[in-house]
């Protein structure tokens, strides 16, 4: 991160001074009222279930009605479980590099795209990823905001809640023209470098994507497909491997 991390896990995180500790408090605690609602959820699913069965005149109407319930209790669970799960980097509990590391990886290893995982220039800030491909280049910082957090734009602004997100763009935008300046420098191929930020907790509007102040904010599992859409300029495999190249030697690995 511009910075600094996140990903630094700090004591009060743990010790019931935070809202991330007191968020899985009452998680934890509102477990017997989820259970309770799946309960009633899983009675409405029998009974739809049992009478389709009938109105069809499909047999063992009880079984389509067990059977119906099974599934609405599944995807209940799944549903709050994939919700609590997603706020584990905002937690503490996952590593947000990691995770988008991955993704990066399993997408783009076979487009002809390279991705350098924690990269800096010496005394300047780091960032997670540096994405090399035939379209151009990124990077790919990760971050995270409380569940409740509204992420969006106004008036070319970006923000993070009531907060200008003016002091998270900027050092990543400065970072990656400064990345751009040395490779450009290095290898005699004029590059430009395009900011993105990979949010894995907070609310983005419709579409997973707002773009303000030089920077593009979206989920991890998006950040590929962006990539593999944009083209913001063409380099020849070649060109690749001796930015991959030069990148590996001149940055400093970091993490």
């Amino acid at each position: 991160m511009p910075g600094g991390s996140i990903y630094v896990q700090r004591d009060e995180k743990f010790t019931g001074s935070s809202a991330q500790w007191y968020y899985e408090k009452y998680w934890h605690e509102d477990a017997k009222t989820r259970q309770r609602a799946r309960v009633a959820k899983a009675a409405a699913g029998f009974v739809a279930g049992f009478l389709l069965a009938l109105r069809f005149d499909l047999g063992l109407a009880a079984l389509y009605g067990f059977a119906l319930a099974g599934v609405v209790a599944a995807v209940d669970w799944y549903l709050s479980w994939r919700s609590f799960r997603s706020t584990a980097v905002w937690r503490g509990r996952r590593r947000g590099e990691s995770i988008t590391g991955k993704l990066l990886r399993r997408a783009l290893r076979r487009t002809g795209h390279r991705v350098l995982d924690g990269r800096a220039i010496r005394g300047m800030a780091s960032i997670d990823h540096l994405v090399i491909g035939p379209g151009g280049l990124w990077i790919v910082d990760n971050e995270s905001w409380s569940p409740d957090t509204e992420i969006a734009t106004y008036g070319g602004r970006l923000f993070f809640g009531e907060k200008y997100g003016t002091s998270v763009a900027r050092p990543l935008v400065e970072t990656a023209n400064a990345f751009a300046d040395l490779l450009t420098r290095e290898t005699g191929i004029k590059v430009a470098i395009s900011p993105i930020l990979a949010v894995h907790c907070g609310q983005l509007p419709r579409g997973g994507l707002v773009a303000a102040e030089g920077v593009t904010v979206t989920r991890p599992g998006r950040v590929s497909s962006l990539v593999r859409r944009t083209v913001t300029q063409v380099l020849t495999p070649q060109q690749i491997e001796v930015l991959a190249r030069t990148a590996a030697r001149e940055l400093q690995r970091v993490g």
